[in-house]
């Protein structure tokens, strides 16, 4: 798993009823992009998280080094 400050993590519901998470990356704190990663939800809480196998990024736009291509 690979993000950048800016991308979106969606946290899939793990059982029946529980709603889809999203939240923002504020902090990449692992080498190249790897977890962990710092979250903040649409409430204002921020949470430290390695996200598991239930989770996607979504890039909302290209890292620094493909912006300068």
């Amino acid at each position: 798993m690979e993000a950048h400050t800016g991308d979106r993590l969606l946290m899939h519901g793990r059982t029946v009823g529980q709603h889809d998470r999203v939240a923002e990356i504020i902090e990449v704190l692992g080498d190249g992009g790897a977890p962990p990663y710092r979250l903040r939800f649409d409430d204002g809480h921020e949470h430290l998280m390695s996200p598991g196998p239930d989770s996607v990024v979504q890039h909302m736009k290209a890292p620094k080094d493909e912006q300068a291509r």
